[in-house]
């Protein structure tokens, strides 16, 4: 099973969990129905419609509201530490949570003792508290935009307002930048940076890189990151190796966007919806 959890801003929204369907441009969960705009909300949709294509059972949700005030994270921090231990997942992936580093280090010790943990993938806000509790190793797979890989590699910033000046947003540092992370153990086993050119890492280096095609508007639509760490979430569930399933979700995303044509006014769900589209494109040329 594939599991998802984040939070959506929206103030009142009570913890959801159960399997999510997605249905006239909203993710359903448990009932409700939430509009998919960007962050976790985009990257549940997109892990949806990629199940679709592969044939694997929907992803499991767990989404609550929380506006940056800490409460909502704090329920669901609470919730997967009393129920993540017999959970059964194979894949999980962490979004937008508060870096409450006391939460996520109970539910460390949680998966840590577990038999069999499933692969961790870490994107967003989560990231940020895997690096501040001083657990980074522990996953297998981040995906960091290149203002969060800068906070992964500078050793001494305790919180991402505090990433020094010298580390600065420039892509062409992005080799540099993977190097600092894994030397100061601030990084996954891999690590999927999306660009303008976006990369798959390891400690080695870059393992592979897909650049192509090339949609320039797509840098200023909120939640194409989130659907690229959606595609590669409900890959890895399906079987395939983090390697060869980073390589198709980077080349997908892509194409979803480029049969969107979009303009500085499509929203993220024009892109979701090519997304089965393109992943049979992508695999078609394995």
């Amino acid at each position: 099973m594939l599991g998802i959890a984040g939070t959506i801003p929206i103030e009142d929204l009570p913890l959801l969990t159960g399997g999510v369907t997605m249905e006239n441009g909203n993710i359903r969960i448990d009932g409700r129905n939430i509009p998919v705009d960007r962050g976790t909300a985009a990257l549940i949709g997109a892990a949806v419609k990629t199940s679709e294509v592969l044939g694997t059972p929907p992803p499991f949700g767990y989404v609550v509201g929380d506006i940056g005030r800490g409460a909502g994270s704090r329920t669901l921090y609470k919730y997967l530490v009393d129920t993540f231990a017999e959970s059964g997942f194979h894949t999980f992936t962490f979004h937008y949570l508060q870096p409450i580093v006391h939460w996520h280090n109970r539910l460390q010790q949680i998966i840590h003792g577990m038999e069999t943990r499933p692969v961790l993938i870490a994107d967003a806000g989560f990231m940020y508290v895997a690096k501040m509790s001083g657990h980074a190793a522990m996953y297998d797979l981040f995906t960091p935009d290149i203002g969060e890989l800068s906070f992964l590699a500078d050793e001494t910033a305790p919180h991402p307002f505090y990433t020094r000046g010298f580390i600065l947003h420039d892509e062409n540092r992005v080799p540099d930048l993977i190097a600092r992370a894994y030397e100061h153990n601030n990084a996954a086993r891999y690590l999927l940076v999306k660009g303008k050119k976006d990369c798959l890492a390891g400690r080695e280096g870059i393992l592979s890189e897909v650049d192509n095609p090339v949609e320039e508007v797509m840098e200023a639509i909120g939640g194409t990151g989130d659907t690229l760490t959606g595609i590669l979430s409900a890959l890895i569930y399906s079987g395939m190796d983090i390697e060869e399933a980073a390589v198709v979700a980077m080349r997908t995303n892509r194409v979803a966007g480029s049969y969107a044509r979009p303009t500085p006014a499509t929203q993220i769900t024009d892109i979701i919806r090519h997304i089965p589209k393109a992943l049979e494109n992508t695999l078609s040329l394995q």
